[in-house]
């Protein structure tokens, strides 16, 4: 082996050990090789390691009919889905961030808003292609995010429908069936209002990432690693900075599992 080879496999074995970085800012890194200055030779320019794109969504016609009665809390069936559902929207930052994460690595999320929240006008301009693409689907959390449960039946139709409307005037969707009542609580009469509002199925989670709180990064992946697995519905918060430090470790645990990032309206017919 001569010597320019001997530089040019050293280069390929450096990149392919760095590979390609994902900032939060949404712009890919490379490591470069540091060429020799006393090669007269032709330097070949450096070269990313290839990553693996996530997964593609099933196709349309995959699509089933929405279990009938109760809570939806997983997806049905056994196969390779994920639905990742985010909540709130308390920093607008976080809802940026995680937006630009789903346009830079294609991954599918279902975004639980509560529209009292500057960020769903900050972000609006950033979210409404994806939202027009179907990659990020909206669902109706409530305007203010009471507990449901503790609240009069006219307090929970304003709450849905100030929201709803919210979300047609922003974004142009209609947000039912799908309807998260805060901290999961709902009973009977919550359901009947809701549903005779067009809020038929109340949309629970198998799994958390437990970030509704401040927590550490380590955590986080902790409960990613626990819950990111075949067809559960995990639930994660658009409320503190942490998650939008580990989105490629995220993508990672996606990418290893061999998983598809599903929006529910990607699962289901519409009723």
């Amino acid at each position: 082996m001569d010597r320019r080879q001997f530089l040019t496999l050293l280069a390929s074995a450096t990149l392919a050990t760095t590979g390609v970085g994902y900032a939060v800012s949404g712009r890919a890194t490379a490591g470069e090789a540091v060429p020799d200055p006393t090669d007269p030779g032709p330097r070949p320019a450096p070269v990313a390691a290839a990553s693996p794109s996530l997964l593609p969504p099933p196709p349309p016609t995959s699509r089933i009919r929405l279990p009938g009665g109760g809570a939806l809390t997983a997806l049905p069936g056994a196969g390779d889905l994920l639905a990742l559902t985010v909540d709130d929207g308390v920093n607008s930052e976080v809802v940026r961030l995680y937006t630009q994460f789903a346009k830079d690595t294609g991954v599918r999320l279902t975004y639980f808003v509560n529209g009292q929240y500057p960020s769903w006008t900050d972000n609006s301009a950033l979210l409404r292609p994806l939202v027009d693409s179907g990659q990020i689907q909206l669902g109706n959390h409530t305007w203010s995010h009471p507990d449901l449960t503790t609240v009069s039946k006219s307090r929970i139709a304003d709450e849905l429908t100030k929201n709803d409307k919210f979300l047609t005037k922003t974004y142009g969707v209609d947000a039912a069936p799908y309807f998260r009542p805060p901290y999961g609580n709902h009973n009977s009469t919550v359901d009947a209002v809701a549903a005779s509002l067009g809020y038929t199925v109340p949309t629970l989670w198998y799994g958390s990432l437990s970030d509704s709180q401040l927590i550490t990064e380590d955590y986080l992946m902790q409960m990613a690693d626990k819950y990111f697995t075949p067809q559960a519905i995990v639930i994660g918060h658009l409320n503190y900075l942490p998650v939008t430090h580990v989105y490629p470790h995220l993508v990672q645990i996606i990418r290893d599992r061999k998983l598809r990032t599903v929006t529910l309206n990607d699962v289901f017919l519409a009723p």
